[in-house]
């Protein structure tokens, strides 16, 4: 999988509210209402991570969860990164 460039990134990123990208990464906070509707989520994650074979990087706190995507091949951010950012989306709006 290539790697993207900054202006295929800039654009994908305009698609995906609260999505950064730094560190060759893109990156996305989350707060929920309760500590194990955070697990729940990563839960749901977790499943589609296997479905597509591309997993983030996760920070678990109280009612926080943080998701990390980055093509560790490649150096960088490619479009699986993208297409599981859209999964979190879709995730989050189930």
């Amino acid at each position: 999988m290539q790697k993207l460039n900054l202006t295929q990134i800039k654009k994908d990123l305009n698609d995906l509210p609260g999505w950064d990208f730094t560190n060759e990464s893109i990156h996305k906070d989350l707060s929920f209402d309760s500590y194990l509707d955070g697990i729940a989520f990563v839960s749901q994650l977790a499943i589609k991570a296997e479905e597509h074979n591309h997993h983030p990087d996760l920070t678990v706190g109280w009612c926080k969860v943080g998701v990390t995507f980055t093509t560790h091949d490649a150096g960088g951010v490619t479009a699986n990164d993208i297409i599981m950012a859209k999964e979190v989306e879709q995730i989050l709006n189930e």
